[in-house]
C-alpha cells in the first residue's frame, strides 16, 4: 500500500510540474504578491487533481464520459478565461515587488477558486488520472481503499509541487529587480494568452 502511495505521489507531483498556463500564472502571482498567495493559487489546482483523480479511480464511468464528452465546450471556456487573464495581465500596470502581499480573505479566496476553476475547465486533466487508474489496475470493484490511496497520493504530490514553487519563487522575490519581474509579468502573460488560443484551436482540430 505504502508503494501504492508513493508511485501515486510521484505521479501526481509530475502531472503538476508539467509546464502549463496554471504554472505561470501561479509563479508571476507569487512573485507579485508573496508566498502565501501563490500557494493558495496552487492548492486550488492541487484540489482539481484530487476531485478529478477520485472521479476516474472510484470508478465513475458516467461522470468521466461526461466530461470527456463535453471536452470541446470546457476547452473553449478554459481557453477564453486563460486569453482573458493574459490579456489583463499584459494591461496591467506593472506592480512593484515588495509591494503588500493580498491576505485579506476575499483576495485568498478569489486565489483558490480561479485556479481551481480554470483547472477543473480542462478536461485532460480527468483523462490523464483515468488512464493513471487504468494503468494501477483500479476499478469500482475493488472497494474503496485503492482509490482512496491514489486520491490522497495524487493531492499530496500536486499540493508539494506547489508548495515547493511558492518556496522557491519567493525567496527570489527579494532579489530580482523590479524591471526582470516586470519582464517575468509580462512574459507569463504573453504565454497564459497563447496557451488559451491553443486550448481553443486544439478543441476544434
Amino acid at each position: 500500500m505504502s508503494s501504492l502511495l508513493l508511485r501515486c505521489f510521484a505521479l501526481g507531483f509530475a502531472v503538476a510540474a508539467s509546464p502549463g498556463p496554471i504554472f505561470f500564472l501561479c509563479l508571476r502571482r507569487t512573485l507579485l504578491r508573496g508566498r502565501l498567495y501563490g500557494l493558495v493559487s496552487g492548492l486550488g489546482v492541487a484540489t482539481a487533481d484530487g476531485i478529478y483523480a477520485a472521479i476516474a479511480s472510484f470508478g465513475l464511468a458516467a461522470v468521466t464520459t461526461t466530461v470527456a464528452g463535453g471536452r470541446r465546450p470546457l476547452a473553449v471556456i478554459g481557453g477564453a478565461a486563460l486569453i482573458a487573464i493574459g490579456a489583463w495581465i499584459l494591461l496591467q500596470r506593472r506592480q512593484e515587488p515588495g509591494a503588500p502581499a493580498t491576505t485579506a480573505g476575499a483576495g485568498l479566496a478569489w486565489a483558490y477558486l480561479s485556479t481551481l476553476g480554470l483547472t477543473i475547465s480542462n478536461p485532460a486533466t480527468i483523462l490523464s488520472f483515468a488512464a493513471l487508474a487504468a494503468t494501477l489496475g483500479l476499478s469500482a470493484g475493488m472497494g474503496i481503499v485503492k482509490p482512496a490511496v491514489l486520491v490522497t497520493g495524487v493531492l499530496l504530490g500536486s499540493a508539494m509541487w506547489w508548495c515547493v514553487l511558492a518556496v522557491a519563487a519567493s525567496s527570489l522575490r527579494g532579489r530580482l529587480s523590479p524591471a526582470v519581474i516586470g519582464a517575468i509579468s509580462t512574459f507569463s502573460g504573453l504565454a497564459i494568452a497563447i496557451l488559451g488560443m491553443l486550448a481553443i484551436y486544439s478543441a476544434f482540430s
